[in-house]
């Protein structure tokens, strides 16, 4: 299955490789705001790296990401696991990116996940005052196996470490009934597995199903966080040959900048525009990519006109910047700065709020989402 997986590189792979390699590089500034001395990329199920067909998956993409980046090539350490596709891995990184081209030279391991105590500890450290090297670790087994929430939250208990975990939603699906993985399903949900069986048996269908299993591993991580907010944001994946969705990556971060951040890439990849207010979720459909000139829904009307409708109740009878409204409010809900910018704008042209800009330059756009756009509510 899996040397089959690999032969060629699926329009839905290439969507979630290049969301993570488009997030860490923009991660590792916002880090290096302040100093830090080592960022950290870590990829437990890493594969080869390079797809049969040529193509490059997340390894190959935020090694050079790093490489093409003075700072990040200097502070980034890259570190891969794989149980089976490592050494196919470390000779394509090394041929591309020989050594010198990174400050810490990758490190490269085989260990199997779920079974190797060094990765367990690793995940259960204990938080201390200062994390030596903020993390970024990208979670995508085969299926569920592996995923162990409880020991990935003590992981995001430390600064600055943050998560992607990409989940095949089908097979939780099917092994929540299958008394065979209890087991599994347990590791998975930790205090809810028991309420889920019950709770999804009220479920209409099949999307009301997989938001509730969705949302209860999200609050999963929640509660297993000893304080403070954990945002979570989540990107679905439908079928390449039907209408279903078959994957979720979805991203933690206890920062409301990694959370604005990952928002707004997963909107410039969001090619469906799904109605956040009622799913809260992103969405990349792959038999969209041949049908572009002909979309059977547009959802853009129906999230300005939900997101306006909650701006309003907020700051009717204020005046705000636009870029503190959009601070304060981003972080309640799943809406990036283009909704916000869209949206003011078109509160503009209804009369619902006037702006103006406080820096005498000209500007083409009525709202721009900065400190010297201020906004008057009616």
């Amino acid at each position: 299955m899996t040397e089959e997986f690999f032969r060629t590189q699926t329009a839905s792979s290439r969507i979630k490789a290049n969301i993570v390699a488009e997030y860490f590089p923009k991660y590792c500034r916002i880090l290096l705001t302040k100093p830090q001395k080592e960022i950290r990329y870590l990829d437990l199920f890493s594969g080869p790296g390079i797809y049969q067909d040529h193509s490059h998956s997340t390894p190959m993409l935020i090694a050079r990401a790093c490489a093409e980046d003075s700072a990040l090539s200097k502070k980034v350490r890259l570190l891969f696991n794989d149980n089976r596709y490592i050494s196919e891995l470390r000779e394509n990184i090394l041929s591309h990116f020989p050594g010198g081209t990174f400050e810490y030279d990758p490190v490269f391991g085989n260990r199997t996940v779920g079974e190797d105590d060094k990765i367990h500890q690793y995940l259960n450290r204990e938080p201390g005052d200062r994390n030596p090297h903020p993390t970024l670790l990208f979670f995508d087994p085969w299926g569920y196996k592996g995923i162990d929430t409880l020991a990935l939250a003590k992981f995001l208990g430390h600064w600055g470490n943050e998560l992607f975990l990409f989940v095949n939603i089908k097979r939780i699906h099917a092994a929540i009934e299958n008394n065979k993985f209890d087991d599994l399903m347990k590791a998975l949900f930790p205090t809810t597995i028991g309420k889920i069986k019950v709770d999804r048996r009220y479920k209409a269908n099949v999307h009301e199903r997989l938001s509730l299993i969705m949302d209860n591993l999200a609050n999963e991580f929640q509660e297993a966080i000893p304080k403070g907010k954990l945002y979570h944001c989540a990107f679905k994946f439908q079928e390449e040959d039907s209408a279903a969705t078959s994957h979720f990556i979805i991203h933690f971060t206890k920062h409301s900048k990694g959370y604005e951040l990952v928002k707004q890439i997963f909107y410039d990849f969001d090619n469906i525009g799904a109605t956040l207010e009622r799913d809260g979720v992103y969405a990349f459909d792959a038999k969209k990519m041949y049908d572009a000139q002909n979309p059977l829904f547009d959802f853009s009307e129906f999230n300005i006109s939900a997101l306006s409708r909650q701006i309003l109740s907020t700051y009717k009878g204020r005046k705000i910047s636009a870029r503190k409204l959009f601070e304060e409010h981003q972080v309640s809900t799943k809406f990036c700065g283009s909704h916000y910018a869209l949206t003011l704008r078109k509160m503009v042209e209804e009369g619902l709020v006037s702006a103006r800009f406080v820096n005498d330059k000209p500007h083409r756009v009525s709202v721009l989402l900065t400190p010297d756009c201020w906004l008057d509510f009616k």
